[in-house]
């Protein structure tokens, strides 16, 4: 059973050990003591998916610890979230009734500093009540990991105004053939919608593997390889 002693973690944010990533956040990676916020770029399944398990795959990077998912309805498909890197032994759930109780739960949570981080998803969560997540989460030291859900058709959750540190916004994307007729790793669009001292961005990287890390596909890495070598030479 997981305990709550304090985790080892990344002192400052947590890494997504992508340079095209990591030097393009303000923090270097997600900061620990902060709200970040993902949404699926759709109402749909699939991109529901895809946006749990890049959160999955965040959660499994902040260290060793137990990692609490707060929810209002328990359809969460932990076989899935394991093969992101967040297995039973760390992974612990709690139901709410609603989602004012939800982000109470994880408002008391955070400050704990107890977890490696903690997971919340809702479908409505205003200014004050991301403020409170932003504090709790600067208060514990720990990482607050919001999924918002589509609330209607034709009105993103990220256009409700978040005092969030960064908020991402997931979709699939064609995936990366694996030489199997039929078969192949899925790949995301990830776009950083917004942060706080920095710039926006968007780009295509591979889901997340068992140690919950992201990969850039062949022909992303080719660039990112040729760019490196040209700043080098310059």
């Amino acid at each position: 059973m997981a305990t709550l002693d304090a985790p080892a973690r990344p002192s400052g944010a947590i890494p997504f050990a992508l340079d095209v990533i990591d030097t393009r956040l303000a923090d270097g990676g997600l900061a620990v003591g902060a709200l970040h916020e993902m949404t699926p770029a759709a109402p749909a399944l699939a991109e529901d998916a895809a946006t749990t398990l890049f959160i999955s795959g965040a959660a499994a990077r902040a260290g060793p610890g137990p990692v609490l998912w707060v929810l209002t309805k328990f359809d969460l498909y932990a076989p899935g979230v394991e093969q992101a890197g967040l297995g039973p032994d760390r992974l612990m759930f709690a139901q709410a009734r609603d989602d004012r109780e939800l982000l109470a739960v994880m408002e008391d949570a955070l400050r704990h500093g107890g977890l490696a981080a903690v997971v919340g998803e809702v479908r409505r969560a205003d200014m004050t009540a991301t403020r409170r997540l932003q504090l709790a989460a600067s208060d514990g030291r720990t990482p607050a990991l919001l999924m918002r859900r589509w609330r209607k058709l034709g009105t993103s959750p990220l256009n409700e105004p978040s005092a969030a540190t960064t908020r991402w916004r997931i979709a699939c994307a064609s995936s990366v053939p694996l030489g199997v007729p039929g078969v192949g790793r899925a790949c995301w669009s990830v776009e950083l919608v917004r942060q706080r001292n920095g710039n926006p961005f968007s780009l295509i990287v591979e889901g997340c593997d068992a140690q919950g890390r992201l990969g850039l596909p062949a022909t992303a890495a080719d660039r990112a390889a040729a760019a490196g070598h040209r700043a080098q030479a310059a």
